[in-house]
């Protein structure tokens, strides 16, 4: 892998006589990470962890005509994760993104390779920028952009383990099949978007044979800002089968904030997303998942919800507040959220509060350089017996998260003929 990046990479500086831009960029970004209750209460047996992860990414930018070819391998690490003595022993050397794009005019577009897939607010479709690996899609998309007002991808992709001769499981944690397409209309100060993508996943029925079943998400999105006011507003629905489940779930969201003055920013919203409740017996799945959004951004910075857990659960209600100061190099953010639970939480026989909890999240940004930002967090979790239901662990025990991180993003070459 490493030989076929450096490969490229040298094969496209050796281009650049018949380039019209070649950009070359790097990215390190190191995070410590005090774990203290993150994702799941922790019982009175546990202890709290930390650590520092790594990103270490090249990006890659090559435009000739109408061709853009880009190229972002990364590496992946936890600090400690291979003996200061080994050289070879470490597997986190990947492709982020690898594609090649075509402008055939000023309408019509090509992508091809592997691509990140980010709409909207990234609630059903994002970058996940906050995980260090991103997330991104081998993918084929078509946009369409007759003029600024109109907008339109068409997107598809298909799955498998490797080549073969004869049809395999496949065994990968994603979809078999995707289809995605978005259309975005544009007004003088605001955007509406619609959204339809269909999941293909496969699994093994009971005969041993392999079966495909198909989910729908579909919905829209619309944003305004103005000099004071910046709003959305989305809602979202899921239908089809899957794991021989017929689903029946839907998303609602709302935000509005208000520019008070020239430093400072004043917030409210709130999520809806419909659950199953434990008692249920229809044999519908309820419950509505954010399939590949940015589910860092929302419902507390914690992760205790739609990060790789709380799926098919009981939904989530979520009300929160923003307070956001921002002036010359620092940012402020104050976000405390209020959880309560969609559906019925039980507890044996017994029915529990659908509150769940309240978490606080405050975030300092601060720009140090031109190609260096700085980060702190640290979130604080109140969590209720019904949490506790949920995740387990002791809602009593004190339950936080704190963390540090740097950005080092630099320009180191730049060609334009």
């Amino acid at each position: 892998m490493k030989n076929i990046i450096c490969t490229m990479f040298f094969g496209m500086l050796t281009y650049t006589f018949f380039a019209q831009e070649l950009e070359v960029g790097i990215e390190f970004r190191p995070r410590y990470e005090f774990r203290n209750g993150f994702g799941t209460l922790l019982d009175d047996t546990q202890d709290p962890t930390s650590f520092v992860s790594q990103r270490s990414r090249l990006n890659l930018n090559f435009n000739y005509e109408n061709l853009t070819i880009v190229l972002r391998p990364q590496d992946i690490r936890v600090w400690g994760d291979v003996a200061t003595n080994q050289s070879n022993a470490h597997d986190g050397l990947a492709l982020f993104e690898g594609y090649a794009q075509y402008r055939l005019d000023n309408i019509w577009k090509f992508k091809v390779g592997r691509q990140t897939l980010s709409y909207d607010n990234q609630r059903i479709l994002g970058e996940v920028n906050w995980a260090q690996q991103g997330r991104s899609h081998d993918a084929f998309l078509v946009s369409v952009t007759p003029n600024k007002k109109h907008r339109l991808d068409v997107g598809a992709s298909v799955s498998s383990n490797a080549e073969t001769v004869e049809r395999t499981a496949y065994s990968v944690n994603n979809y078999k099949n995707m289809q995605l397409l978005w259309y975005q209309y544009g007004f003088k100060t605001s955007t509406l978007s619609v959204l339809f993508l269909n999941t293909g996943y496969e699994f093994e029925t009971t005969n041993q044979d392999l079966k495909t079943q198909y989910a729908q998400t579909f919905g829209m999105f619309y944003s305004l800002k103005t000099n004071k006011w910046i709003g959305e507003f989305s809602v979202y629905g899921q239908t089809g089968t899957r794991n021989d489940t017929t689903v029946s779930a839907w998303y609602g969201g709302a935000s509005l904030g208000y520019l008070a003055t020239e430093h400072w920013l004043f917030g409210i919203g709130g999520e809806y997303l419909s659950g199953t409740a434990m008692d249920d017996t229809s044999g519908t799945n309820k419950s509505f998942t954010p399939l590949f959004g940015t589910n860092h951004k929302f419902n507390g910075l914690m992760d205790y919800f739609y990060v790789g857990n709380h799926a098919n659960s009981v939904g989530l209600i979520d009300a929160y507040a923003q307070l956001k100061y921002s002036k010359n190099k620092l940012t402020l953010t104050l976000l405390p959220h209020v959880f309560s639970s969609a559906e019925s939480v039980l507890s044996g026989s017994n029915t529990m509060d659908s509150y769940l909890g309240t978490v606080i999240d405050v975030v300092a940004t601060y720009k140090l350089h031109k190609f260096i930002t700085a980060n702190l967090g640290y979130s604080q979790i109140f969590a209720t017996d019904t949490m506790e239901v949920l995740k387990g662990g002791n809602a009593n025990r004190t339950q936080n998260w704190a963390w540090a991180m740097v950005t080092v993003r630099p320009e180191i070459f730049s060609f334009k003929k």
